[in-house]
């Protein structure tokens, strides 16, 4: 009998892999600001195959409160491998004149949702993060979705700061965040080990995230608030928002079981 599993470590029964095989399923609460970064900080950022947006600024960033599965959902009774949560920034570009962004910098605090980021290309690092809850109650420790609602989110990695956000609810927007609304295009990265081909990448193509079976609460609005920290190893700071626009609340989930290779890099 051969070993089995989508992810490692691989085994007889394939139960120990770290990531499930797709579908995936997901749903979670967000906190997302648009905003304006220093123009060159943008493009320093964007990966080969992309070309800088219009409003070459355009930034988004998200804070997520994700539940998440495979097929049959068995993870939803094990919470310790459904729930997870995640902050990153998007930057706007153009791929062959086409309106995308793509993920520079992103930190979640799971070892599954870190590898399961890395199969489809978001490079992300382990952080903890933490959101205002909302519980559909009105009393005084659930802020609501309400107007006068402030809701909060941080990340730090490492013992550090990386970003703290905020949002003072105003009441609900006919539209969500604009910034992070274009395709996600990403970077899939696997370097080799081997001696004189470390320059050498396995694995280096632009993808573009597909989902399917998407869905979206209400998107609530107002004023928000968002600070990018330096911290040593890092670099997202470089992103820090010149001009903010609005936050948004709001809940949204989908199905990913495919991804769609763009253009190869190596």
């Amino acid at each position: 009998m051969s070993l089995r599993g989508y992810s490692i470590p691989r085994t007889r029964t394939g139960r120990a892999s770290l990531v499930p095989p797709p579908p995936w399923h997901y749903v979670g609460d967000f906190l997302v600001v648009d905003y304006w970064a220093d123009p060159d900080a943008v493009r320093a950022v964007l990966p080969d195959g992309l070309d800088p947006h219009p409003d070459p600024s355009r930034c988004a960033a998200v804070f997520a409160d994700w539940q998440s599965c495979s097929e049959g959902g068995d993870e939803l009774v094990d919470p310790i491998r459904s729930h997870y949560r995640e902050f990153f920034v998007v930057v706007n570009a153009l791929l062959d004149g086409e309106e995308v962004t793509t993920c520079p910098f992103i930190w979640v605090d799971q070892d599954f949702a870190l590898a399961r980021g890395w199969i489809q290309g978001f490079p992300k690092k382990l952080g903890s993060v933490w959101m205002t809850r909302t519980f559909g109650l009105e009393l005084p420790a659930d802020p609501g979705l309400r107007p006068g609602g402030r809701h909060g989110a941080t990340c730090s990695a490492r013992g550090r700061a990386i970003a703290d956000m905020t949002l003072t609810i105003e009441g609900e927007a006919e539209d969500g965040p604009r910034h992070n609304a274009p395709p996600i295009v990403n970077v899939r990265h696997f370097p080799r080990l081997a001696a004189g081909r470390h320059d050498d990448p396995q694995v280096h193509e632009l993808v573009r995230s597909v989902s399917r079976d998407r869905a979206i609460s209400r998107v609530f609005a107002g004023p928000a608030t968002l600070t990018l920290y330096p911290a040593p190893g890092e670099e997202h700071d470089t992103l820090a928002p010149v001009k903010i626009d609005r936050g948004y609340r709001f809940t949204f989930g989908y199905t990913v079981d495919d991804l769609q290779t763009v253009k190869e890099l190596v």
